[in-house]
């Protein structure tokens, strides 16, 4: 019985290790660049992951990562979105709400 119980906890472990190994690797390796209006800086998201809210005057996101981005029209990342890929650049439609990666 005892044996059981150690199999079935190393088995958690390393799921749980897989679990957080596959997280941490979905990070893209680059930057975001949104741009809003000529009197202000560029936005910048270095190696994001996840959902992020776009300022509100966004205008253009330029995808400098090594993944495809998505833009949403909510600042939620839920619903329809559009895909820009790597390299790639996309007019933001007034307002759109967020992007994730």
């Amino acid at each position: 019985m005892q044996r059981k119980v150690s199999v079935v906890a190393g088995l958690a472990g390393a799921v749980l290790i897989t679990g957080f190994a596959a997280t941490a690797a979905s990070a893209a390796t680059g930057e975001v660049t949104v741009f809003e209006t000529e009197t202000t800086r560029l936005t910048t998201y270095a190696d994001p992951s996840g959902c992020h809210k776009l300022p509100l005057a966004a205008h253009v996101l330029n995808n400098h990562t090594d993944r495809p981005v998505r833009i949403y029209g909510d600042p939620f990342c839920a619903g329809p979105s559009v895909t820009v890929q790597p390299g790639f650049g996309s007019h933001v439609a007034p307002g759109s709400g967020s992007f994730s990666v």
